[in-house]
């Protein structure tokens, strides 16, 4: 029985980069979430009788969600709802399930990388038919709709059992419970030598996957353990938690400690890796060699030939602003397209429709390819396998070959999370008001050779993005950008990135820290950040 409840609208229901995040006890508020499902729904149109692909990365509140999008979405005319089983799809899985049965759309129920648990965070974010996420006309157009929303419509069906694969009905709709590893280890297959990576684990290579009690731990059971014979216990932290044990799945230095510890002592295995909460970054380590995600994009894409998925060679890399210059190298090399978007995945959608890029990635931890439209931490992992298998070295000596050929950028990214909104806005707003009298300024022993605050230009739609982040290049090739972040919930987190370029192959081994001090000290003054925010050291760094 379908019916029609009166509602009115809420505030702070702007979706940010990916989605709208926020903590759990605002989603609980009676009609939060059904306000902005509804407002999905309300702004989308011709997917009358049409499939929607709904899944989660099983946080608190998964499954209560999931219901009321079955209801909403059966009331609202969808005429399929397919499902992952347990209420849980990774976000790439849920792009690949999206493509793969010409679904309309999907809502993907996640906080990605951050906390969960019942006073943790919660997400909503719709996938386009491509298996992206909504462009910005749509996720606008939607939080337009939150502002003047009168009622949402739902059934008063029963809840599915989540856990029994099958069919079930609700009111004009069929609801499919599905496999959520199925689809995607089948794409898996058809991207990368497993013959290959099988052999490499049968010659007594050691690997340790840490699930950090996600989303990917199905999915990294089934396939290194399962599929390509990686012995028992590779796999670490594999069940999904609702509150990931207790942890913050993101796989950064601070979150993965005990994999970094364990790869920097002497009973280190041969590659380490983790995925995040919905399952689209990564953390690559090999024995005593870290890989900045910037770094891991850039050999990912000089090595990818190596799997047969990319043997033909690469159509273009795109990468995000803030990511190092590392990935423009090996395309210039390769003779290939570069391009530098805004962040969020979003932005590679077109490039990726539109043949002109095969591999994407960006610094906090992402990378994918035109497989899926989606991040992909177990990709990126494969991907790393399939370079081992056949190359045979180490990683460490895979890193070294590649800043010898291309030369080193010295890059990290320091984080100020929960700042005083703000304060940060107002941190942001003097250094965009500055930037027409920064060229030609001497900062920190460097002259700056250009200033500005960055717009993109799509060349596929032809549509401009604007004030995605304060740019200050210097003379000697360095580079800081300032953004804010969408992905938190609470407060403002300022993002600084710091490069440099380092030809020489004598200076590869400097500590990055310490080759980037200069710069990091030019880039807390010149934001006037302990002044503005009262933080004197970043919350993390990577």
């Amino acid at each position: 029985m379908i019916k029609t409840v009166a509602t009115k609208p809420r505030e702070g229901q702007r979706p940010g980069t990916s989605g709208l995040r926020k903590k759990v006890p605002v989603f609980q508020e009676p009609g939060y979430a059904e306000n902005f499902i509804q407002s999905i729904f309300d702004t989308l149109e011709g997917f009358a009788g049409q499939t929607l692909v709904v899944g989660g990365d099983g946080r608190f509140y998964n499954r209560n969600v999931i219901q009321t999008v079955i209801r909403m979405a059966a009331a609202n005319g969808f005429g399929r709802i397919l499902v992952g089983r347990g209420g849980l799809l990774s976000t790439p899985a849920a792009s690949n399930v999206i493509r793969k049965h010409r679904a309309f759309g999907g809502i993907i129920l996640s906080a990605s990388h951050n906390p969960g648990g019942p006073h943790g965070d919660f997400g909503i974010k719709y996938n386009v038919g491509n298996g992206g996420p909504a462009p910005e006309k749509i996720t606008e157009a939607i939080f337009a709709r939150t502002k003047l929303i009168k009622e949402y419509k739902t059934t008063d069906t029963a809840d599915i059992d989540l856990d029994r694969l099958g069919v079930s009905r609700v009111p004009a709709t069929d609801v499919e419970v599905i496999d959520p590893v199925a689809d995607y280890q089948g794409l898996m297959e058809t991207l990368f030598d497993f013959d290959a990576i099988r052999d490499l684990f049968r010659s007594g290579f050691r690997m340790r996957f840490d699930a950090m009690h996600a989303i990917t731990g199905p999915y990294a059971h089934a396939i290194l353990e399962g599929l390509l014979g990686a012995p028992p216990g590779t796999v670490v932290h594999g069940e999904p938690l609702e509150d990931f044990g207790g942890h913050h799945p993101d796989p950064n230095l601070v979150h993965a400690k005990d994999l970094y510890d364990l790869m920097m002592s002497p009973e280190a295995p041969d590659f380490g890796a983790a995925s995040d909460g919905d399952g689209d970054r990564n953390l690559i380590i090999g024995r005593h060699q870290f890989v900045t995600p910037s770094d891991s994009l850039a050999m990912l894409a000089a090595q990818a030939h190596l799997a047969p998925g990319y043997a033909k060679g690469l159509a273009g890399i795109a990468r995000s602003m803030p990511t190092s210059a590392a990935a423009d190298r090996v395309a210039a090399k390769l003779g290939i397209a570069s391009f530098e978007t805004p962040t969020g995945w979003k932005f590679f959608g077109n490039l990726l429709d539109a043949g002109l890029a095969t591999i994407c990635g960006e610094e906090s931890a992402g990378t994918g390819s035109n497989h899926v439209r989606e991040k992909d931490g177990v990709w990126a992992v494969l991907l790393w396998l399939n370079i081992l298998a056949r190359r045979r070295q180490s990683v460490a000596e895979i890193v070294r070959e590649h800043w010898r050929t291309y030369g080193r950028n010295f890059y990290s990214r320091h984080d100020y999370e929960e700042v005083e909104e703000t304060a940060a806005q107002n941190l942001v707003k003097s250094l965009r008001d500055n930037l027409p009298k920064l060229k030609g300024t001497n900062l920190g022993g460097v002259s700056v050779a250009a200033a500005d605050d960055f717009a993109y230009h799509d060349p596929v739609d032809g549509s401009t993005t604007t004030g995605q982040g304060i740019r200050i290049f210097f003379e000697d090739g360095s580079r800081i950008v300032y953004r804010l972040s969408g992905t938190g919930t609470a407060g403002a987190t300022l993002r600084v990135y710091i490069e440099r370029y380092e030809p020489d192959p004598a200076k590869h081994g400097l500590e990055t820290q310490a080759a980037l001090s200069s710069l990091i000290g030019t880039a807390r003054s010149l934001a006037q950040i302990e002044a503005r925010t009262g933080r004197r050291e970043p919350s993390v760094i990577t």
